[in-house]
């Protein structure tokens, strides 16, 4: 538990002082009490449950002091609560080798299986979009909280050559960030196309580029992970072949605040393929995943069966669902105050009438 205005604490001095007043005002009443011939019949006419009632209320009331001093104070502690309106954006490989049959019956077949089995299971506050990367990157749904598109959108997925991990993840990041300004052409080029279909010229592409980077310059860096209302999961089955290097797309992912989340998905050995260059491809690049989520705050997994996957996915769908983070605790200490210091007038009441 922490404290925002911890400067407060020091009015807890009083609690002491307080309970060393207390026992001096009984010690005082004590030598102006009445003599008695014998102290055996206003004792006996006290008895000892009644001598510990009159303590309850003034040890309550002091307790209640306590209570607000701290909430004074502005504590604050991670707790676990419904998360807010999240979008996540599902970065699947659809490269040639998720055809392998390593995992049963194929790669594709299993990961969209699971990617089902993500969105059913999706908790009602996370919308959903859908970016697919082989060779390059294509937004195959944007971003909706429509359940029956996100599942027509999984049927969509058309297996091609190449794999650039970092194009999908640049991808991803536009995808989160629409008004960002998050190009993927200016990212692999450093131009684009006009309306009319024309290219820009060569100092029009620098001109862009360097603008480009510049505001990537220019954005504030935030805390890696920082980023409550969005996340990454990104799917990949082999090794980079080509685009941009993804530890490029992490380091802007981890400058924004977003967490990524890597799957690598197969054996780590790779699937059969025809080809032997293919084959290398196809093993898993454990190092680069791993480095991705690292740099990002995120996590990486390992999934080498469509159970594993799935279970993959459960989880990351129950971290969405529910959120850490951290809140002011105040009320809570504010609450117990009033609720102690009613309770030691009310007993204060029914047992001296005063």
């Amino acid at each position: 538990m922490q404290f925002l205005w911890p400067q407060m604490l020091w009015l807890l001095l009083v609690l002491p002082v307080l309970a060393a007043a207390y026992l001096y005002l009984l010690a005082r009443r004590k030598k102006g009490a009445v003599l008695y011939a014998s102290l055996a019949l206003p004792r006996a006419a006290l008895g000892p449950r009644q001598r510990l009632r009159r303590h309850i209320p003034p040890m309550l009331f002091l307790l209640a002091l306590a209570a607000a001093l701290l909430a004074c104070a502005r504590p604050s502690a991670t707790v676990t609560l419904p998360a807010d309106t999240v979008t996540l954006v599902l970065a699947m490989d659809v490269s040639r080798s998720m055809e392998a049959t390593d995992v049963a019956p194929t790669r594709i077949s299993a990961a969209q299986q699971a990617a089902r089995d993500l969105i059913v299971g999706l908790p009602a506050s996370v919308r959903l979009g859908i970016v697919s990367f082989a060779a390059t990157a294509a937004v195959v749904l944007p971003p909706t909280d429509n359940r029956q598109d996100m599942l027509d959108a999984i049927e969509r997925f058309q297996l091609q050559r190449g794999t650039a991990t970092g194009s999908g993840l640049f991808q991803a990041l536009a995808v989160l960030f629409p008004d960002a300004g998050i190009d993927l052409e200016v990212i692999l080029f450093g131009s684009a196309s006009d309306h009319s279909g024309r290219g820009t010229s060569l100092d029009e592409a620098a001109a862009a580029d360097a603008a480009r980077r510049k505001r990537e310059q220019e954005q504030p860096a935030a805390q890696p992970g920082s980023y409550r209302h969005g996340a990454v999961i990104l799917l990949s089955d082999g090794r980079r072949t080509t685009g941009p290097d993804p530890i490029e797309a992490a380091r802007m992912a981890a400058q924004r605040g977003v967490r990524v989340y890597t799957v690598g998905f197969g054996s780590p050995q790779g699937g059969a393929a025809a080809e032997s260059s293919l084959s290398f491809f196809m093993q898993l690049d454990e190092t680069a995943l791993r480095a991705v989520a690292t740099i990002t705050g995120g996590e990486y997994f390992q999934a080498g069966s469509a159970a594993d996957l799935t279970q993959v996915y459960r989880q990351l769908s129950a971290r969405f669902a529910l959120e850490r983070k951290e809140t002011e605790v105040g009320a809570l200490f504010a609450g117990a105050s009033v609720l102690l210091l009613a309770v030691a007038c009310g007993l204060s009441m029914l047992w001296f009438r005063r």
